[in-house]
């Protein structure tokens, strides 16, 4: 039996403005007895790493006596893309009254950022016990969906009428289910309303849910009410018997305005390449005044923007392979001055596996080179923009590139900079610098556009802001997350900007098969 032990639950409070709102539905698979004559009554308790400690911000209601649960209460929470934002479901059995997991009503865990979760719409994963091992077969399943900008509600109340006894000693406890239906014409469950205890003409109480929640703002989209409406009696004796009622939606229209969330959960993977600066400015790698010295005490300033920003964007990329690239130094075998090699050595294949294996390709790289220059940004912008603009030619939303720049000093090149970056902005592609070292960077405000439109030297103005200048020497002493926050912040408004500007739609979200729902019973 799997009766909930919540009903009508508040809706969040509205979001903070500029932060998107994502839905998580949650269901578990094979929960562990932990006894051999009852089931747990299971409970998900979500908690968010925020200022260096774990905090519960969302928990499902209870479901009695299931081992599989599908839970129908959403947890809701504010996403941003500039931040890691790490999260951890906890499983436990809220049996006896518990309200927390405890070493007795723990029943498993895991642990993701919502990074992850939207970028793959649906994510499965193993519950694992305090010791780290697997909870037997125990999965958990949360699917994400985004929550639109509409504060239209629905409030529906229902009762039934003469309805079968299903019990032998009492009359039936019945409840009422809600589903919709996906893209992939699979049902979610949006409502479960409570049981009224022996009762064959039950009145649910009143409840409201937000028009996203019922149909994700589709007014047309197709609901199904799971509530046993046939008599099997009136269908075998009556010949035209059909149903015992009907339940009908009005229709209206909503105009579906798209949002960085829509491009990412239909498919659109955020493709992330490195450039580093390797020229003489930074200093001889040996020495500890140097801004590419190999400290085993703490990473210098190029690894920690390369943490900081690399390990959000990787969330987003389903192959976790980055491009790596330097630019400025004097490479084997013979030494010539190179502005846009592979860090790894491979001009064949520069991927790096996930942000480890470019720190990794880094380190190794740096013995081997010979820092020089100049600082030349344009070849590694353009070529960047390759890939880019074959992205551009096929008129869908499934890559966007994001080319972070690191760099201690002035760009040599700056008309071929602008100019690179011009013919940049009108593809789907972001550049992100950071200027590492306390060097005169004037010139790179100028490129951010933040001042007035970008012009390439013949005057040609650039279609959309696309580049995010940072000093490094301005978070230095702040946890590397604000870093991340800063130079991110304008990637979702750049990705949303291109795809309308081409008047290109999200595809359509990846199917998500949720979980079979187990029928309570009495």
């Amino acid at each position: 039996m799997s009766v909930p032990e919540m009903a009508w639950v508040p809706e969040p409070p509205a979001m903070t403005l500029g932060a998107s709102r994502v839905e998580l539905r949650v269901s578990c698979h094979g929960l562990l007895d932990r006894d051999t004559l009852t089931k747990p009554h299971p409970c998900v308790l979500l908690k968010l790493y925020s200022d260096e400690q774990w905090v519960e911000i969302e928990r499902t209601e209870v479901l009695r006596s299931c081992s599989s649960p599908v839970f129908s209460r959403v947890l809701a929470l504010e996403y941003f893309f500039e931040e890691k934002q790490p999260l951890q479901f906890h499983v436990f059995d809220a049996e006896d009254g518990a309200t927390s997991p405890s070493n007795d009503t723990f029943l498993g865990s895991t642990e993701c950022t919502l990074g992850q979760i939207v970028s793959q719409t649906k994510v499965t994963k193993p519950l694992l016990l305090k010791n780290g091992k697997t909870a037997g077969k125990s999965t958990i399943t949360i699917v994400a969906e985004e929550v639109s900008g509409t504060n239209d509600y629905v409030q529906l109340t229902f009762r039934a009428h003469k309805l079968d006894n299903k019990d032998l000693f009492s009359k039936s406890d019945p409840f009422m289910e809600i589903y919709k239906t996906n893209e992939d014409e699979s049902d979610q469950l949006v409502w479960r309303t409570e049981v009224v205890k022996n009762n064959l003409n039950p009145c649910w109480e009143p409840f409201r849910l937000s028009l996203h929640s019922l149909c994700s703002c589709d007014i047309h989209r197709p609901l199904k009410v799971q509530w046993d409406c046939i008599n099997p009696k009136y269908r075998d004796k009556k010949k035209n018997y059909r149903s015992s009622g009907t339940v009908v939606l009005a229709q209206c229209t909503v105009e579906k305005v798209h949002t960085f969330l829509d491009y990412i959960m239909g498919g659109c993977q955020i493709s992330f390449t490195v450039a580093i600066d390797f020229t003489a400015s930074n200093g001889d790698p040996r020495s500890s005044q140097s801004l590419h010295c190999l400290s085993s005490r703490q990473p210098n300033h190029y690894l920690q923007a390369l943490r900081a920003v690399g390990g959000i964007c990787q969330d987003y990329d389903s192959d976790k392979r980055f491009p790596a690239f330097g630019f400025g130094a004097r490479i084997p075998p013979n030494f010539e001055v190179s502005h846009d090699f592979a860090i790894n050595f491979d001009p064949e294949n520069p991927e790096c596996e996930e942000i480890s294996g470019v720190i990794t390709s880094y380190r190794r790289c740096l013995p081997q080179i010979q820092l020089y220059g100049p600082t030349n940004v344009a070849p590694i912008i353009n070529r960047v923009a390759e890939p880019a603009q074959r992205e551009q030619s096929t008129g869908q939303a499934t890559k966007y590139s994001v080319l972070l720049v690191l760099t201690d000093g002035v760009v040599s090149d700056m008309a071929e900079t602008r100019t690179a970056i011009v013919r940049a902005s009108r593809l789907p592609m972001s550049i992100i610098i950071v200027g590492v070292g306390n060097a005169d960077f004037s010139d790179m405000r100028l490129l951010d556009g933040d001042e007035g439109p970008l012009r390439c030297p013949r005057g040609v103005p650039a279609a959309r802001d696309i580049v995010q200048f940072v000093p490094f020497r301005d978070f230095k002493d702040a946890a590397p997350s604000a870093l991340a926050k800063c130079v991110l912040a304008e990637v979702p408004r750049q990705v949303v900007e291109y795809y309308a500007s081409q008047g290109i739609s999200p595809g359509v979200p990846r199917p998500c098969t949720p979980a079979t729902t187990p029928s309570p019973s009495p």
